[in-house]
């Protein structure tokens, strides 16, 4: 049980530093987005929400799902890790580079079908953006293979640094209204840069290559869990295009189909400190389920990771919801408040995939990484009809219903697949009895409104710190004992 200990502890030391890695890139990022939110109006930042939601489908298909091929081949026995990298980094350069030039060369066909017609450079600038992005993936993943996460974090928070200086450049001392978001687009693309500069010598050791014999088995092992992946990403870009097309006409008065699509991009963004948990602990999860993978005892030992996983997402989903009166303010101009209650949903949503990922460990080990698909197509068709019957319902918190329910939906069969083909004991009705008693403790929170920040604030406060008393009475015996 000491050895359990010691390895949830450097998993959770791993996942602390990857989540600075990410956690401080994303927060400034996230600061920025009161600047944006106070310099364009949510028509304007509606169009930025859609093609950053198109990126970010697309960037799934860029990586191919390779990311986890290259730990799943590379921490094989016997297994030859830098023809492994090479063989990766070809696959994802080669996807990336075609598409890029694809889009660039019919930029204008492009932009007449996001609707941003005259607007060819918004299509060049996130070609170029995706292709160096995807460019360094598998370096990255490297970066976490090989255990270096302080590396990691440098890279990400440098990266970052230099897109706030620049945001903050263009936007309050060289702002044209002519240029508008594109500015955004072109501080992305030179902060991304630095990136080539970052790994010029791992780009400039990389040697293409082709291998008949394990190219093929890559290949096979990564598109399932590229579909996996897009899985995730569709939901969010469908439910942003379905908001713009399904929308009843003056749903709300007075107000355009992307005034809403504004307003839902701008409050979905608070949905960020849940994305950070889980995105931290995957960046240091998934090579440590492939490295643990060979000891016997490790179906016990996911359950213990998963379990710890669901505590600590319970705590960021309850103080995140109640304390929305405070969070509110990141959004500096008033008009996007009213879409605020899409986010607790959207905060379980997220705590789901979350949890979906854990269990998605199991086919990832089997090479049943088909099942992937199967789940996908699943939730894409979910996402498809909850989209359809609650948004002309329900407006966009409908669509925030809908990613509940397709992400819930997901989890629940990931687990029953899993039980049958690789059977872990997870801790289901503990996990289950916190995450309810976490969603009805935010309902009941949320039904007293407070007015004064200066009262409601300290209440929520004490909330949060009973709740974390209560877990720690339940746990602390459990924890002496892993």
């Amino acid at each position: 049980m000491g050895l359990h200990s010691s390895k949830l502890k450097k998993l959770a030391g791993e996942t602390a530093l990857y989540g600075l890695g990410n956690m401080v890139p994303r927060l400034l990022n996230f600061f920025l987005f009161p600047i944006h939110t106070a310099f364009f109006h949510p028509a304007e930042y509606g169009v930025f929400t859609k093609l950053m939601s198109v990126v970010g489908v697309l960037n799934i298909v860029y990586t191919f799902g390779m990311e986890t091929a290259y730990f799943r081949f590379s921490t094989k026995p016997n297994a030859d890790e830098g023809r492994i990298f090479n063989l990766a980094q070809t696959a994802v350069v080669s996807i990336s580079t075609t598409f890029s030039l694809s889009f660039i060369l019919f930029a204008s066909f492009f932009a007449e079908e996001l609707g941003i017609q005259g607007h060819e450079d918004y299509v060049i600038w996130l070609s170029l953006i995706m292709l160096i992005d995807n460019a360094v993936s598998i370096p990255f993943a490297r970066l976490r293979l090989q255990k270096k996460p302080i590396q990691f974090a440098f890279f990400r928070i440098s990266n970052v640094v230099i897109l706030t200086g620049l945001n903050l450049y263009f936007l309050y001392i060289a702002f044209d209204p002519a240029v508008g978001i594109a500015y955004i687009f072109i501080a992305n693309l030179i902060a991304n840069s630095f990136y080539l500069i970052f790994f010029f010598k791992t780009l400039i050791r990389w040697k293409p290559m082709y291998d008949k014999e394990i190219f093929p088995s890559l290949v096979t092992y990564s598109y399932p869990v590229m579909l996996m992946g897009l899985a995730a990403m569709t939901n969010e870009f469908f439910s942003r295009l379905a908001l713009e097309k399904w929308l009843p006409p003056d749903f709300y008065p007075g107000k355009s189909a992307a005034y809403a699509l504004g307003v839902f991009g701008g409050c979905y963004k608070l949905s960020v400190f849940m994305n950070l948990a889980i995105q931290a602990f995957r960046m240091a999860g998934e090579p440590f389920f492939f490295s643990q993978s060979s000891d016997h005892n490790s179906p016990q030992l996911f359950a213990k990771v998963n379990h710890y996983f669901v505590i600590v997402c319970c705590v960021i989903f309850l103080a995140v919801s109640i304390n929305l009166d405070v969070l509110k303010h990141l959004l500096r101009n008033p008009e996007y408040w009213e879409g605020l209650t899409i986010v607790p949903p959207l905060l379980l949503g997220y705590f789901f995939l979350g949890i979906y990922y854990n269990f998605s460990i199991w086919f990832k080990l089997t090479d049943k990484t088909y099942f992937g698909t199967l789940i996908t197509i699943g939730g894409a068709l979910l996402t498809v009809v909850f989209n359809l019957i609650l948004i002309p319902i329900a407006g966009y918190y409908g669509s925030s219903i809908a990613t509940l329910l397709v992400y819930g939906s997901m989890m629940i069969a990931c687990y029953w697949f899993g039980q049958k083909y690789y059977p872990i004991p997870y801790k289901v009705l503990t996990d289950s009895a916190y995450i309810i008693a976490t969603a009805i403790l935010i309902y009941g929170v949320n039904s007293v409104v407070i007015k004064s920040l200066w009262v409601s604030v300290p209440v929520h406060l004490l909330v949060i710190a009973a709740f974390l008393g209560v877990v720690y009475k339940f746990e602390w015996k459990n924890l002496r004992h892993s």
